[in-house]
Parts: C-alpha cells; sequence; structure tokens
C-alpha cells in the first residue's frame, strides 16, 4: 500500500493579500520530520520522501503526497462545514421571527410606545442589523467554482459573529474564505517525478477538492515544485460584500532518496510494531 504524506499550507490571507505575496506569509508543515524534512512551519519546506525499495530490498510501490491549505485566523476547519451557511440562514429566520413579534407590540403589547413612524423605523432598523449582511464570490476559474457555497453566507468575524457593515473601515478581523490550490506545476512536474491532479472528495474541509500527487521513488534528488493558491480578498462591488480572487505562488522541495522504507515508530523494516 502507498504511504500517505501530508503537507500543509498555512497561509496568513490578510497578511498575504496586503503584501501581494505568500512569501513570508505561509507556513508549510508535513509529516516526515523524523524521516528528514526540513523547514517546518516555513514558506520553503523540504519534504523528505525515502523509500525507493523495501527493507529486504525489493522495489518499493509508489509513495502518494496530498496538500491542504487553510487560512490562518479562519475558524478552525474542526467544526461544521455548514457552520457558516446555516449561521446565515438561521440569522434570516430569527429576523423574520423579530418582525412577527414587532407587529404583535405594535398592535397589542406596546401599542402606546408606537405612537410614530419613527419609532417603528429604528425597532426596523435593529432587526435588518442584527441579520448580518451576505457576500457573494467571484470566480476566475472555470472549473471547481467556489460560490456554490460560500456565494449567500453572510459577513462574519474570526470569532463567528455575523458582522453588519456598511463600508470597509467598519469591518473587524473577518474569517476568511479558506485558500485554494488550483495547479502544481515546476521541475518536480517536468521531470516526472511527481504526478499531481485534483480529485473529488467528500470531505468537508476542502470544499470537495483537494490536490495529491504520486511520487516517483526511483528517482534520488531534491525537486522544487510550485503551488499555485487562490486567495479572497474582501471589497465592495456596486454595494455588494464580494470575495475577490487573488492568485499568488509558493515554492516548496521534495528530497528523495533511495533508502528503504521504515517503520517511523521503530526505525526498522515495515511491518508489524513490537509487543514491550
Amino acid at each position: 500500500m502507498s504511504q500517505q504524506l501530508g503537507i500543509i499550507l498555512m497561509v496568513d490571507v490578510e497578511a498575504a493579500i496586503k503584501a501581494d505575496t505568500l512569501k513570508g506569509n505561509s507556513y508549510l508543515f508535513d509529516n516526515m520530520k523524523l524521516q528528514g524534512s526540513e523547514g517546518q512551519g516555513t514558506d520553503s519546506l523540504v519534504s523528505a520522501v525515502n523509500g525507493s525499495h523495501w527493507f529486504d530490498g525489493s522495489q518499493a510501490n509508489e509513495q502518494v503526497l496530498n496538500w491542504l491549505p487553510y487560512g490562518v485566523g479562519s475558524l478552525p476547519p474542526t467544526i461544521p462545514k455548514s457552520f457558516l451557511i446555516d449561521k446565515s440562514k438561521n440569522s434570516d429566520l430569527k429576523a423574520l421571527d423579530d418582525f412577527e413579534q414587532l407587529v404583535d407590540r405594535v398592535e397589542k403589547t406596546e401599542k402606546d410606545k408606537f405612537t410614530n413612524v419613527a419609532s417603528i423605523i429604528n425597532e426596523l432598523k435593529k432587526i435588518a442589523g442584527s441579520k448580518g449582511k451576505k457576500t457573494k464570490v467571484k470566480s476566475k476559474r472555470k472549473t471547481h467554482k467556489r460560490d456554490l457555497g460560500a456565494s449567500g453566507q453572510k459577513l462574519m468575524d474570526v470569532t463567528g459573529q455575523l458582522v453588519d457593515a456598511s463600508n470597509e473601515e467598519e469591518v473587524p478581523a473577518i474569517n476568511s474564505l479558506n485558500p485554494i490550490i488550483t495547479d502544481i506545476t515546476g521541475e518536480a512536474v517536468d521531470k516526472k517525478i511527481i504526478y499531481p491532479a485534483a480529485y473529488g472528495s467528500p470531505d468537508l474541509v476542502t470544499d470537495g477538492w483537494y490536490w495529491a500527487a504520486s511520487v516517483d521513488t526511483s528517482k534520488p534528488g531534491t525537486y522544487a515544485y510550485t503551488m499555485h493558491v487562490q486567495l479572497y480578498k474582501l471589497a465592495l462591488d456596486e454595494g455588494e460584500w464580494t470575495w475577490v480572487p487573488v492568485d499568488l505562488t509558493c515554492d516548496a522541495y521534495l528530497k528523495v532518496s533511495n533508502g528503504p522504507k521504515v517503520n517511523g515508530f521503530t526505525g526498522a523494516g515495515v511491518g508489524m510494531l513490537p509487543i514491550m
């Protein structure tokens, strides 16, 4: 069975967009530190890919890389994927309930309080302000469009609270949309060391898509590759809050060795763990 190697790309979305670069604003990690990976937590990760053969000398099968991008300061990926949509829908339902209660107050329970139009308008403004602002998503991509889930979501801060902002000066620290990897290119691809592709998945963290690649471990060496990353900048577009795509790139490396596959716990051949 192929060994699954995970590479996590953490992006400070706000800083990267402001600087127009992922350099110094991205942090890479993988699960091969004990096998020799270098640069953990930096934007120049060198992932160790060991094991062109089994411990007994026989040819090993290929290894598989999986890339997962996340945004620093966004809501944690461990919460249900439907959280943002549910929050948006629930705020609309609450607003409808508040309107019904207002009608009851005006007609019955608090008739003396609402003696003029201005007092009713003030209550309506309070209700409208509590339901947040909807957003839409622009996409440059012809496939894997993101706006199926993100459009219609409300503007939300990093604590998960809805935000009622009318201009960019009023916007606090916003929960940004997670970055998306749109392509993997570079030396490792050109020399056929890795064979990357985007895969559909029921994974509720990656918007249904993730990038993976099989690795040809028969060609030892250090190879560069480039991740093409799409971030989203929040801006007002014709009076509507809109997530505008920003395309940046991030370089990383693979260090393929011709050593044997080993057990990460024992350092010996891949097989049964010893019983203590």
